[in-house]
């Protein structure tokens, strides 16, 4: 490669006798987009208008009728970020609140922006553990949980692919299908990725038969990932006799539980109940692990601000285990940062706050379930002869529509609605101004299936 580089050099020699250095980079070939990134740039560089904003803030069907047999307005539901209404960003008032009283630390001294150490803000570590596992949960008590901050879910799950590769597994196993990250975030930990069955297109709900059938050909000791509420991306969750009965399975067959936890809270707008499914795994004695995501819950997408932790056997163990993820975490990012770990601390610490994010996650919750509720109920009464309950079936920030990659993109073509190409719907991006538009413009692409 060294003489290639050296005749390369030589050739592109001009005139002048001054040579053009070759770049190191020229064989590099161009990466694909990423699924919702690019839909992002296609939705932003389609000329169609959006709906407009009026004084009440919401926005108007009514005004764009005349713009329907044309297409319509443009619409992204494909973004996985809470919007209010009227569209737009939601900052929670809670957490408006924790950011004028962390300033207000600041401004006296009592705060300041050095370093966090390796594993993370400790106040944050143990707000984030006792939201998951419980406030009084006798694991914490016992000090078998082994947690640090992580650089929000995402971080989280690498960080705990290149742990558990480290220490000996060599394939995870993740449900069909995941989310999309899922896979390359393991794969890029150098584990094999192996799928198990989960949801069943035909019917549009939980192949709860499937999935126990492969979980069995498990071979022990393999980890498996499981969505610990809202799965991502069907909404289609399993109930808890099923969690029970999924427990006891892997707990004969001595398997490793694995709960990507990114929606406790803003799932049903009931925290402990988010966390149900995960609590019945710690009470039966599994030793699992789990990895926790404050961006859709407190709406902090921009900060990072995550949690991975380990259930482990006794308390030496756990400070094993610590140690091993601090020697992961240091010469990867050397310590996360501070700030939305404080505004999460500040929230969950004060018993007002928390009572005050407990409602606000409700009303959150609350407002994607009537706009589910809203759009099986046009889609009913535009004469679809298709069955849409599973859409209020579903729980979450996702809707799993059913429609399939040629409606997605005349949904796309024809109408100007944005959603990714397994037909994934982001409820958070429909409003009640917005919701009959789509609500007709399925029916249309789906009226001939």
């Amino acid at each position: 490669m060294l003489n290639t580089f050296r005749s390369s050099v030589g050739k592109s020699a001009g005139r002048s006798g001054a040579v053009r250095m070759l770049s190191f980079w020229e064989n590099v070939p161009m990466g694909p987009p990423d699924a919702i990134i690019g839909l992002n740039e296609a939705y932003a560089k389609n000329p169609t208008p959006t709906f407009t904003l009026f004084g009440d803030g919401f926005f108007a069907y009514a005004s764009f009728k005349p713009m329907i047999a044309s297409g319509g307005p443009k619409v992204n539901v494909g973004v996985g970020a809470y919007r209010g209404d009227d569209g737009k960003p939601y900052v929670l008032p809670c957490v408006k609140e924790a950011e004028q009283r962390i300033l207000a630390s600041l401004e006296k001294g009592e705060l300041n922006h050095e370093y966090a150490g390796i594993v993370g803000e400790a106040s944050f570590i143990d707000c984030a553990l006792k939201f998951a596992y419980g406030d009084e949960a006798d694991v914490l008590n016992e000090r078998l949980v082994a947690g640090v901050q992580s650089l929000s879910g995402t971080g989280g799950l690498r960080l705990f692919g290149e742990f558990i590769q480290k220490f000996g597994h060599s394939h995870i196993y993740v449900p069909d299908p995941t989310w999309g990250n899922h896979i390359p975030i393991f794969q890029n930990s150098g584990l094999e990725v192996r799928k198990y069955r989960y949801y069943d297109k035909s019917t549009s709900d939980l192949d709860f038969e499937g999935m126990k059938a492969d979980i069995l050909d498990a071979p022990p000791g393999s980890a498996v990932l499981l969505h610990a509420c809202a799965h991502n991306p069907t909404g289609m969750d399993p109930s808890m006799e099923q969690w029970a009965e999924l427990s006891q399975l892997m707990k004969k067959k001595e398997l490793f539980p694995f709960f990507d936890c990114a929606y406790q809270g803003f799932a049903s707008g009931n925290a402990p109940k988010d966390a149900a499914a995960f609590r019945h795994f710690v009470a039966d004695g599994h030793k699992l692990a789990l990895v926790q995501s404050f961006s859709k819950n407190f709406g902090l997408y921009g900060q990072r601000i995550g949690a991975l932790s380990f259930l482990t056997e006794d308390p030496d163990e756990a400070s094993r285990v610590l140690s091993q993820l601090k020697i992961c975490i240091r010469p990867s990012y050397s310590n996360p940062p501070r700030h939305g770990a404080r505004i999460v601390s500040t929230v969950l610490s004060d018993e007002q706050l928390t009572k005050d994010f407990i409602d606000q996650c409700k009303e959150m919750a609350y407002r994607i379930n009537s706009m589910r509720i809203r759009l099986r109920t046009i889609l009913e009464e535009a004469g679809s002869k298709h069955d849409w309950d599973h859409i209020t079936k579903q729980i979450g920030m996702f809707a799993y529509s059913g429609l399939s990659k040629e409606e997605v993109i005349n949904l796309r073509d024809n109408h100007h609605i944005y959603c990714t190409l397994d037909g994934r719907i982001s409820m958070a991006g429909v409003s009640s101004g917005n919701v009959e538009y789509i609500g007709e413009a399925i029916h249309d692409v789906t009226k001939d299936r």
